[in-house]
């Protein structure tokens, strides 16, 4: 009897994932980004990674303030798309209600800050309606220039902002 055990050939290029609409959700989705970024070869402290995961802390960071509904998740799809040098990262929530907010009160305004960096951070992103709640998504190319070193000559590690997802 000759038993041959068979490794997949294919990649993996895609991520899925739901999570409970917390802080702790929201922290959670940051990490799983970082984690598969670098395995898709694009190290935590890379720009890539470290970029892909402040827009992530941000749309979970709304899923969870904004777009929580007691009693469901919130799901966080990434997707690698070698074809155009880009990752897609989706943020979807069960609230399909609520407009996104950007500056309404101007400058002085507290809210809507965070889809002006999802703006600037990202190629493209939008908002896509679904049956239940919807899903906001942002598109990043893979191959954006150098973050400065530190004097040390070292790579800065990814910035931490504070908020929900810690």
């Amino acid at each position: 009897m000759n038993l041959e055990i068979s490794t997949p050939t294919t990649e993996t290029t895609e991520l899925v994932q739901r999570l409970s609409a917390t802080p702790l959700g929201a922290r959670l989705a940051r990490r799983l980004v970082s984690t598969q970024l670098a395995t898709w070869g694009y190290p935590h402290d890379s720009d890539p990674n470290c970029t892909a995961q402040l827009i992530v802390a941000e749309l979970a960071a709304n899923a969870v303030t904004h777009g929580r509904v007691p009693g469901r998740d919130f799901e966080l799809r990434l997707r690698l798309l070698p074809e155009r040098d880009t990752v897609r990262i989706e943020v979807s929530d069960a609230r399909g209600d609520r407009e996104l907010r950007f500056l309404d009160g101007g400058l002085e305004d507290e809210n809507g800050r965070g889809l002006v960096l999802v703006l600037v951070l990202s190629s493209r992103w939008g908002v896509t309606q679904r049956t239940v709640g919807k899903t906001v998504w942002a598109e990043l190319s893979l191959s954006p220039p150098r973050r400065p070193r530190s004097r040390s000559g070292t790579p800065r590690p990814c910035a931490r902002r504070p908020g929900p997802e810690g």
